[in-house]
């Protein structure tokens, strides 16, 4: 902002430096101050080679470097000689120092060097730096008052103080003292509700300067003492306003697209190849050299639902993808590979992975973020970087920490957080040298909580126009107390939910003026939503649809699956949502924690079927010997397990060796259970019916794309039988239903169990329309789950009038649904109900509507009382 000052004023020779600098020029010979970013790599590369003492066991830690850099740098504005002390603290940190200058450009000194070689300069002062102005200095580091004594003996020095107090140390020496008064402002003070209010409340404030005129963009400030906390919120309403705001501190790198890119890249190193985390990689990647020729819509060879894992897993799923299947017709695997080859190393090729993946910008993330901290720390390094924002102060309102504003005050400021403990912020050790090693006042002469106390009164002083703000909690509800800056100020009390003179944004504007707000078409919707839920009737937020809908008809043409007739017949609302919405679940892409019990039931089919298919190949299941159906099981689990690895998401090895040991036991149980052989029995699994896709299967006992409809209902059926057996003459059939989960209470007296075991009654009315009506069908369900000494096996005993109560439970499930009855239903408080967060989130909505919602879908909920 000097600079910017200078160049509107249209200085020549004017020199803008700091006192680093300024002994730099003066001690001749190109030296100069110490650069951060080459003390950081200095220190970074010294600390492995020395050994620290009592600070050996954390100098590998993150931030290690990011310490030993303030440590220092602390250390040489205090002018404090390392060298001298005799604590082992302090002597370990004289090693690092030693070995970080020996590490350093020749040019770069340390201050205390620099001053001693610009004393022995001094006569040059007149001719390399004429008359000097010291400005926005509250106080200065004790490393350059000596040399800025001795240039005052020499030419002009004049300390501009403006509003601020002077040092004491300057009083009565030869510099002129150059001071002004204070604005002589009161500050505005407002009580807020939360931090992100007190944001909302500046960005009000800021919009009625700009509105009004009263000032331009480049004299408005927002600071707090520490606004790291508050720089989502900012970000965040400078988007929704519409007003650019400049980051004095920079924008946290991982909030660009560079940062991105190098956060995927991180997340791949640390988490493992994951399909969906090298998916996201590889689209951060596009166009880049290590993926040249590699098309845009390659993902499409690979599993959907497959982890890959491990570069094994990849290597298997790009095997069997042929050539032409490609993009192009071009396999394209190698150079995926290639990288993946890379990325497989994990922590320990972060610097090969950045350097041959990375462009130019991500890299030079990448690599700071490395310099300060181990690979295995990139995902927390990363958060830490701040990149400019590429906007220019001089032309844009600023958001700032206190002592940048402190050095260059603009006329209105807007100070947030006067929280106690925030500002003034308390006092802190310095990470490496506590108190009781260098007292703080010694390390730091001007500790922070001195230093906010300073900046609060500066710019206050310097301010036209001066407004503080503070929360009365946090955003996790605790009560906050004022800060002590505050003093006897008054404040004003601030609303959440009050009417700004001047809104933010539009929806501020929308909020502030609710008639206006109410007349939209979203508030129009969702304010009737709301009173119809309380309404003790039914309605179409309820799930009252247009009857005869045209997606309902859709719906009813497909074949249905005993999965969706259950969830017609317990829950219609539900129902529509899934089958005539379409809404589905996210897929669970990268490796679950543990198996979950559909997953295991999917399991446990699987190998059944290849198990049994395998008998049936070698002489028939139903003349096995016990030898041969374990042997035959051994192998389908391993078969299965294999194919799931390579396709299907599973859990950690030791989670994955259970389950398949577990669905081992299982499958046993269910083969080995002692049924009565049928005549010459030909024993199927998992055969489907009704599905035109089920034509790859061969030898099966029907063509499974007939059609299969439920009598008086118009719907057709679907799925997958777990187990057929059928005699030679196949005049006798048996269907079992395998029940993976655990055995329920009372299963010898259900029958439709209110509509929630539908399978043994649809597959053996399923069996009986495709091989012929007058065949004899047992239809059963399985536990192999069971103990010793409990029933696995439970029959169902009539069959006939199993189907006569569901079909006539479907069609009255079907007419209320057409008539446009929607309506939640038995399942809708499910604690399994995966729907849930569509319904109202009120404790009492299911409680004050389904008593009403019974009432109207009347007979088609007598089944919920069938045994």
């Amino acid at each position: 902002m000097a600079r910017v000052a200078a160049a509107r004023r249209g200085e020549i020779g004017l020199q803008i430096m700091s006192m680093g600098q300024v002994a730099g020029r003066l001690a001749g010979g190109f030296l100069g101050p110490i650069d951060i970013d080459a003390l950081r790599e200095a220190v970074r590369n010294a600390l492995p080679t020395i050994s620290l003492g009592e600070l050996e066991p954390i100098k590998s830690l993150p931030g290690m470097v990011r310490a030993a850099v303030g440590t220092l740098d602390k250390i040489w504005r205090a002018d404090i000689d390392l060298s001298a002390s005799e604590h082992p603290r302090l002597q370990a940190l004289a090693a690092l120092e030693s070995e970080v200058l020996q590490r350093l450009p020749s040019s770069m000194r340390t201050p205390r060097a620099l001053v001693d070689l610009a004393l022995n300069r001094l006569i040059h002062a007149h001719a390399v730096l004429g008359p000097v102005e010291i400005h926005s200095h509250s106080e200065m580091p004790a490393c350059w008052r000596r040399l800025l004594l001795a240039v005052a003996n020499c030419v002009p020095v004049v300390w501009v103080a403006g509003p601020r107090l002077v040092p004491d140390w300057v009083i009565g020496k030869n510099i002129e003292i150059r001071q002004s008064p204070p604005s002589g402002i009161a500050p505005d003070v407002y009580s807020c509700a939360t931090p992100q209010h007190e944001v909302l409340e500046a960005f009000r404030w800021m919009r009625s300067l700009l509105a009004d005129g009263k000032a331009k963009p480049e004299d408005i400030a927002i600071a707090a003492a520490s606004p790291a906390d508050y720089d989502d919120y900012v970000s965040a309403l400078s988007h929704d306003t519409n007003i650019p705001i400049h980051f004095v501190r920079g924008i946290q790198a991982v909030a660009t697209p560079s940062g991105q890119t190098a956060a995927a890249l991180a997340d791949v190193l640390v988490n493992g190849i994951s399909q969906a985390r090298v998916q996201r990689l590889l689209r951060r990647l596009d166009g880049t050299e290590c993926l040249a020729g590699l098309p845009r819509d390659w993902t499409r060879v690979l599993p959907a639902d497959a982890p890959l894992s491990t570069l094994e897993r990849w290597k298997q799923a790009f095997s069997s993808v042929e050539p032409a299947a490609w993009p192009g017709g071009v396999d394209r695997s190698k150079t995926v590979l290639d990288v993946l080859q890379i990325l497989e190393k994990g922590p320990a090729g972060a610097r090969e992975a950045g350097e041959n993946l990375l462009p130019k910008l991500p890299l030079k993330l990448w690599q700071l973020a490395l310099e300060d901290g181990p690979a295995t720390a990139l995902p927390v390094t990363l958060t830490r970087l701040r990149i400019a924002d590429d906007l220019e102060p001089a032309s844009h309102p600023i958001w700032t920490p206190a002592i940048s504003l402190a050095a260059s005050p603009r006329p209105f400021v807007r100070l947030l957080a006067l929280n106690a403990g925030r500002w003034p912020r308390r006092i802190s050790e310095d990470r490496l040298i506590p108190d009781h090693i260098i007292p703080i006042e010694d390390l730091d002469p001007l500790p922070v909580s001195q230093a906010d106390r300073s900046d609060f009164a500066t710019i206050v002083a310097s301010a036209t126009q001066a407004t503080i703000s503070f929360s009365r909690r946090d955003v996790e509800g605790r009560l906050l107390g004022r800060s002590p800056l505050v003093g006897e100020f008054e404040e004003a009390y601030l609303s959440y939910g009050r009417v700004p003179e001047h809104a933010a944004s539009e929806p501020d504007r929308l909020t502030a003026r609710p008639t206006e707000f109410r007349a939209t078409p979203t508030a129009r919707s969702g304010l009737a939503a709301w009173q119809d839920w309380y309404r003790r009737q039914i309605n179409s937020h309820d799930g009252l649809v247009r009857p005869k809908h045209p997606r309902l008809y859709k719906v009813f043409q497909q074949p249905m699956s005993a999965t969706s007739l259950r969830m017609l017949l317990r829950d219609p609302i539900r129902f529509v949502w899934r089958y005539a919405l379409g809404w589905r679940q996210p897929e669970e892409t990268d490796e679950p924690f543990s198996v979950n019990p559909l997953t295991f039931g999917l399991l446990v089919h699987e190998t059944l079927q290849i198990a049994v298919g395998t008998l049936e190949t070698n002489g028939g299941f139903g003349k096995a010997k016990l030898d041969d159906v374990t042997k035959a099981i051994e192998e389908a689990v391993s078969a299965t397990a294999a194919k799931w690895e390579t396709e299907q998401p599973v859990p950690p090895p030791i989670i994955w060796r259970n389950a398949t040991e577990a669905t081992r036991k299982v499958a046993t149980a269910a083969l080995t259970y002692r049924l009565d052989s049928l005549p010459d029995q030909k024993s199927w699994t998992e055969i489907p019916f009704g599905m035109a896709d089920g034509r790859s299967r061969s030898q099966l006992p029907w063509d499974p794309s007939l059609s299969v409809e439920i009598p008086g209902t118009g719907i057709i059926i679907q799925g997958q039988i777990d187990r057929l057996d059928l005699s030679g003459d196949k005049r006798q059939a048996r269907v079992i239903d395998y029940k993976t989960g655990r055995l329920a209470r009372d299963m010898a007296d259900v029958v439709l169990k209110g509509g929630t075991e539908l399978q043994r009654c649809l597959y053996a009315f399923a069996v009986r329309t495709l091989l012929n009506p007058k065949v004899k069908v047992e239809a059963a369900l399985l536990y192999p789950k069971a103990a010793d000494g409990e029933q696995a096996l439970f029959p169902l005993s009539d069959i006939n009038g199993a189907l006569d109560t569901l079909a006539t439970a479907i069609a009255c499930a079907r007419a209320s649904l057409e008539k446009g009855l929607a309506l939640p239903g038995i399942d809708a408080d499910d604690s399994f109900n995966d729907y849930s967060f569509a319904l109202p989130a009120n404790p009492s909505y299911l409680a004050r509507k389904r008593p009403i919602a019974d009432k109207r879908l009347g007979d088609a909920i007598k089944i919920w009382e069938a045994p």
